[in-house]
């Protein structure tokens, strides 16, 4: 294991208000469209975590000059759609899966030639599902054996707008399919049978480009233009997410977390934790950097295990970690099922959350698309547990550890730094019982 690790322990009541930090899907695709619009766009709320830094770093390298005069805010002095240069060298997406495939849509309609490359993580990672319709749409990029990165994009080839059907319900392929339309000659139309985040389509829109889209279908020409505006990046629900598991399972409870992000396409897991009799209430919708906002308080509520619905899977794909602890808290079998795409996260999320749960004496049979639960409503055992640099994980176990007969060790949580930094802070501001082994 690594030399970073947590220690957590049966905590006291979750009490006070939280905001936790900005939104990292919308913080990348705001640096991104702001660095191609015309003119100067000012980002609040900006995620100073190392995924959308190595974004933010990323365009710098290309040429967009961006300002930092607070944190969490960027003024981007946009280059116009066709206004990036040549990097000179290999562009580094550190841990950030959705930066490499985002940005390789974008670079495969630029002039000139481009390598993007990550870290030990993000190298294992499948690029062959973006890879492979940008090849549709003519665009030529070579990958690492097996279809990993780095990935090679040679520039200066025509592309071509294409129907795609999205198989994987990924937003990720969407979004750099999208991307890639803006330089492609006619229309580019992605059709999905389960509906994914919709962040691109709404931020391209707020950015001026001529868009449509509904659940299950997006659409778009190239040869527009993209007009610079200002975003403000709400809370992000992946973030909360973890509080909001927290403190369902505390008992004595009483959480407010503030403008949450309420993207319907990302809110899955509020949905699946209701159903499971968890207690959390919206107040305050509003609307920031075209997202949909709440206020959620949230207050213990004894959670009773459920056949989670297949329909909320792809809304709340990056909450099952913390969902499989909720599950391994609740009274009786809570059941998952049409999650494949957990195989292939930033760790294997099926079975690193089954091993360490495992640890932790709970009964937990894994399938090739999801897992079977047996929870405990006096919690889990206490145990030593390997993250596997993966940060949703090591967060995820941080939970378990409130529920816990004991203290949990968890290794390797370096990582959490890349989405949520300062998160132990944050957490033991609210209430948690972790620190730093």
């Amino acid at each position: 294991m690594s030399e970073v690790s947590w220690i957590a322990a049966p905590g006291a009541p979750l009490r006070g208000e939280v905001r936790v930090p900005g939104d990292k899907s919308v913080s990348h695709r705001a640096i991104m469209l702001a660095a191609l619009a015309d003119g100067t766009s000012r980002i609040e709320g900006f995620l100073e975590g190392e995924d959308a830094r190595a974004t933010e770093a990323i365009f710098r390298r290309l040429g967009v000059a961006i300002e930092t005069p607070a944190p969490g805010v960027r003024i981007v002095h946009g280059v116009g759609i066709d206004g990036l240069r040549p990097a000179d060298g290999p562009l580094d997406c550190g841990n950030a899966g959705t930066g490499m495939r985002l940005i390789a849509g974008l670079l495969a309609g630029q002039a000139f030639d481009s390598t993007l490359v990550g870290d030990a993580s993000l190298s294992k990672r499948p690029m062959r599902r973006v890879t492979e319709p940008l090849a549709r749409m003519g665009a030529r990029i070579d990958t690492g054996e097996g279809g990993v990165p780095p990935l090679q994009v040679h520039g200066g080839t025509p592309l071509t707008g294409i129907e795609f059907d999205n198989a994987l319900a990924s937003a990720q392929v969407k979004s750099c399919l999208l991307l890639a339309g803006l330089y492609a000659d006619g229309a580019t139309v992605i059709h999905e049978t389960r509906p994914t985040r919709d962040y691109t389509e709404r931020m391209l829109a707020a950015f001026g480009w001529p868009i449509e889209f509904a659940p299950g279908i997006a659409r778009l020409t190239g040869g527009h233009r993209l007009r610079a505006t200002d975003v403000r990046v709400p809370a992000d629900f992946s973030s909360a997410a973890f509080f909001l598991v927290a403190a369902s399972l505390v008992p004595g409870s009483d959480l407010l977390l503030r403008r949450v992000g309420m993207n319907p396409r990302r809110t899955g897991l509020l949905h699946v934790l209701r159903l499971m009799g968890a207690d959390i209430v919206e107040s305050d919708a509003g609307e920031e950097g075209g997202e949909p906002v709440a206020d959620l308080r949230v207050r213990y509520a004894p959670l009773r295990g459920i056949d989670v619905p297949e329909q909320h899977v792809p809304d709340m794909i990056d909450e099952f970690p913390a969902l499989f602890v909720a599950a391994a808290c609740a009274s009786g079998v809570t059941r998952v099922t049409g999650a494949h795409e957990l195989r292939v996260k930033e760790s294997d999320r099926i079975a690193t959350m089954a091993a360490g749960l495992r640890a932790l004496d709970v009964d937990i049979e894994e399938a090739p698309d999801g897992a079977t639960i047996t929870g405990r409503a006096d919690g889990v055992g206490s145990g030593r547990v390997d993250s596997h640099g993966d940060h949703r994980i090591a967060m995820s176990f941080a939970i378990a550890g409130q529920r816990a007969r004991g203290d949990v060790v968890i290794g390797d949580t370096a990582n959490v730094a890349t989405s949520f930094p300062g998160f132990l802070e944050l957490a033991e501001t609210a209430g948690f019982s972790l620190r730093t082994g």
